[in-house]
């Protein structure tokens, strides 16, 4: 980390909180439309299909699974590997200038896969990739299989990676799409989207866009959720039209002047988030959301389970199970709650199942979410 000895107001980890939950839109509801938030938040972790409808259902007022579906099926919004080499939801706009940005992270990627690709053409095979593609979308198994024929001495993973991180694949519909999603496809997103990428931008733009959404941050912090390095020199540019602060461990945090930052006592209202939400994934530090006490405790091998916020932190897991006659969420809190604390989360869960299901009936309990056990609540 990148201390700094400045006299730069110090931020609590409570007021960093806050100031991040704003930008997040989780202190209270939005009123944005589904495209308008995705913009605003860079993007959504869509590793699953159901998180970007999760995380903006926690976010928005009037939220319903139709309107970012709808998005998806009219391409307004794509699903596209970008920051941290992770499927993200993004604009149209964005995945044509986000994805350029992180093209050199794509290309480093595949450095791991060297071995398997000894004698393979990468340019040559890119433009076969990109042909089979455009044709009509494949899956990776049958992009795969194409790229053996021209190369049967390769490792075929790494065929299929060396695609995927050479050209920028997005998975066409109905892959994503509420209700109705199918095996992933891809094609390419200038293919998809009927307009060419965007030359590579200077990272600036994105740096102020990432702190409008996560500030106020440090460098590392930007680093991790981008996934890119060496950006103290955009930082250094950018500061003359930046505020500067330290957390209470003396790391330089940077933000916008007029970025709100709210009172370390504001409320905040619970919160059901999914698995992979970029609010627990986008800073390198993560106390601001997480404790220290319960920090691992929301992933289970490989697997993240979709996390529960009280008073602004993580403060359990839950997990959702559908059946035609009933929806039913399982809430595990890692503490003890309050009375109020629990009337609150089961509001707030309530809420959350009438407008992801259409189950003719709820249940909200509270119980073991790891073993799948639950009890009522």
């Amino acid at each position: 980390m990148t201390k700094t000895t400045s006299t730069a107001p110090v931020l609590s980890v409570r007021e960093l909180n806050r100031a991040t939950l704003d930008r997040q839109l989780l202190l209270r509801r939005a009123t944005l439309s589904a495209t308008d938030a995705v913009e605003h938040l860079v993007g959504l972790q869509a590793q699953n299909v159901k998180p970007p409808y999760y995380a903006l259902a926690a976010r928005l007022d009037g939220f319903t699974p139709a309107e970012l579906s709808a998005a998806m099926d009219t391409r307004e919004v794509v699903r596209i590997v970008t920051m941290r080499s992770t499927i993200h939801t993004h604009t149209a706009d964005d995945c044509l200038t986000l994805r350029p940005l992180v093209q050199a992270a794509r290309e480093r990627e595949l450095y791991g896969f060297r071995h398997g690709l000894v004698g393979v053409d990468l340019d040559r095979l890119t433009a076969i990739s990109r042909e089979l593609v455009e044709t009509e979308p494949r899956t990776l198994k049958q992009l795969r299989e194409a790229l053996l024929v021209e190369w049967p001495d390769a490792d075929p993973l790494a065929l299929s990676i060396a695609a995927r991180c050479r050209l920028p694949l997005v998975q066409v519909t109905p892959r994503g799409l509420w209700g109705r999603s199918g095996q992933v496809a891809l094609t390419t997103a200038e293919h998809w989207l009927g307009r060419p990428s965007e030359p590579a931008p200077a990272p600036d733009a994105t740096v102020l866009r990432y702190l409008a959404a996560f500030g106020p941050a440090s460098v590392r912090d930007m680093q991790t959720w981008a996934g890119l390095t060496r950006l103290r020199e955009v930082f250094e540019r950018l500061r003359p039209q930046l505020v500067t602060f330290r957390d209470e461990h003396g790391v330089e945090l940077f933000d916008l002047p007029d970025a709100p930052r709210p009172d370390a006592d504001t409320p905040a209202p619970p919160r059901l988030l999914p698995e992979f939400d970029n609010l627990l994934l986008s800073h390198a530090d993560r106390s601001r959301v997480v404790s220290a006490a319960y920090k691992g405790r929301t992933w289970q091998g490989n697997q993240a389970h979709r996390t529960l916020l009280v008073d602004g932190f993580v403060e359990g897991v839950w997990r959702l199970d559908e059946s035609r006659d009933e929806a039913v969420i399982t809430i595990e809190p890692f503490g003890t709650l309050g009375k109020r604390q629990r009337d609150d989360v089961v509001e707030e869960a309530t809420r959350m199942l009438s407008v992801l299901s259409e189950a003719p009936s709820y249940d909200i309990r509270f119980g073991t979410v790891r073993s799948g056990t639950a009890v009522r609540g």
